[in-house]
């Protein structure tokens, strides 16, 4: 845990030198990285560790938008939005939990997927509130410049991506990470042994969504612009699965490997192929996912051996 604590100190103080280049271009694929990161690594908590493939990634970061951006409408000052928006999200996971998580495989998959699809309709009604499928505009913060507001939001998710990373290293060492663990295996043998599954499983997505809630009202203000379709769009959900199989799923440095390792090939593939980067980015994830079957960490530890054998 040392180790790991040490390595990720090292990692996220290079990342907070990335402002000192000055352009805006690289701080705002910053920003995006540090934001898929989150993502990701709120996925593992229930995918990784309890091997439940949820889709709700995109419903919690729709709510946390939407929760952020109506309380700043509100008056709410952002900071205590933000922190309402997640904590929002953390008691819709858990009573979604109790509810969803009876479920088991694709079944669970399929009710997971709905959920996001569900609260984009709630949103678009309530036309009064959340100002339905016109969008809702964010007050612009009040700061000295646009390169400011760009390194504060930059630092935001930083923090956020920091705290997120955090709790995955504690969960993984704890006795939650270890009844996870037990649910991935085998989930009937940890019941007949005397695991509680419905409590650690309704934690773990606890979990996965308070801090996706929060990165989705701090997205809010960042853009100062959200419409239900942006925010409650299912690609965020398939992102964070892909980022977390792209890294390795269930380790503690997947998910961020795997965040950074997407953003570059969408970036790549964006630029030379514009007309059919979508095909061309899935193509290039297939293949990665059928040669490096455990994420690119693997690959990490195969060197690793390979040298020790030497």
């Amino acid at each position: 845990m040392k180790r790991d604590a040490s390595i990720a100190l090292v990692l996220f103080a290079l990342v907070a030198l990335l402002p000192l280049s000055g352009e805006a271009y690289w701080m705002r694929l910053g920003t995006t990285m540090l934001m898929y990161g989150v993502l990701a690594m709120s996925w593992n908590f229930i995918g990784g560790m309890a091997g439940y493939p949820s889709f709700a990634v995109a419903a919690f970061f729709g709510l946390g938008a939407y929760a952020g951006a109506v309380a700043q409408k509100f008056g709410v000052p952002m900071g205590f939005a933000w922190v309402g928006a997640g904590l929002l999200a953390l008691v819709f996971a858990a009573l979604l939990g109790v509810a969803l998580l009876r479920l088991r495989g694709h079944y669970f998959a399929i009710a997971s997927l709905v959920v996001a699809e569900v609260l984009r309709e709630l949103v678009n009604s309530m036309t009064g509130l959340t100002g339905g499928g016109m969008g809702l505009n964010l007050p612009i913060p009040a700061m000295a410049s646009v390169d400011a507001q760009a390194r504060f939001f930059f630092y935001v998710m930083l923090l956020l991506a920091a705290v997120t990373f955090t709790a995955m290293l504690i969960t993984a060492n704890s006795k939650l990470g270890f009844g996870l663990r037990c649910i991935q295996q085998n989930e009937s043998a940890a019941d007949m042994l005397g695991v509680d599954t419905t409590f650690y499983k309704v934690s773990a997505f606890m979990l996965s969504g308070v801090f996706v809630g929060v990165a989705g009202a701090v997205y809010a203000s960042w853009v100062y612009y959200i419409e239900p379709p942006d925010v409650f769009d299912v690609l965020y959900s398939v992102k964070a699965i892909v980022m977390v199989l792209l890294g390795g799923a269930g380790s503690m440095f997947g998910p961020l490997v795997g965040a950074a390792a997407f953003l570059s090939l969408e970036e790549l593939v964006w630029r030379n192929y514009l007309e059919v980067h979508t095909g061309v980015l899935g193509l290039m994830i297939v293949l990665l996912v059928l040669f490096l079957p455990k994420g690119l960490i693997s690959l990490s530890q195969r060197l690793g051996r390979r040298g020790k054998l030497r």
